[in-house]
């Protein structure tokens, strides 16, 4: 999935305002302006676009992790160069503080079905035999989930 697409529907699921971006980068010791973000948000068609990088939207998701469940004591966590969607997913479960019932759930909400077999693969390290690839759709279920979890219940 585009790191944009990510960045898109996050600041829509938590209804995130520029300043708020801004503040959730600098949690995690990024400096990101306010035209920088207006420029990862366009639409990828428009001129100004500019390509969310991977070291950005993992700076972004830490700075979520910080923003949610504050930051732990001692150094920082330093934002990855490489992002995949697995990494993409468990940053999000850690922002959310959700245990593996919580992702299905989520996943559900979306009619998405996945086992937790299958879910634990995502988490496992790469070297690992049971190790499992997050496909795009997968992480766009969790996202949709997320979406209707989170919008739904602040509009009612």
């Amino acid at each position: 999935m585009i790191n944009n697409d990510v960045l898109r529907r996050l600041r829509y699921i938590f209804d995130l305002s520029d300043q708020r971006m801004i503040a959730v980068f600098a949690g995690a010791g990024w400096d990101a302006t306010r035209g920088e973000i207006s420029d990862w948000l366009k639409k990828d068609n428009d001129p100004a676009f500019q390509e969310c990088a991977d070291i950005e939207l993992a700076a972004f998701l830490n700075g979520l992790i910080n923003d949610k469940r504050g930051k732990r004591e001692g150094p920082q966590a330093k934002p990855e160069a490489r992002l995949s969607n697995n990494l993409i997913i468990m940053k999000l479960k850690i922002a959310l503080n959700m245990k593996a019932d919580d992702v299905l759930e989520i996943m559900r909400l979306a009619n998405f079905s996945l086992s937790k077999h299958e879910l634990s693969a995502f988490f496992r390290k790469t070297d690992h035999k049971h190790y499992r690839q997050c496909q795009d759709q997968v992480l766009r279920y969790f996202l949709q989930g997320l979406q209707i979890h989170h919008r739904q219940t602040s509009e009612d």
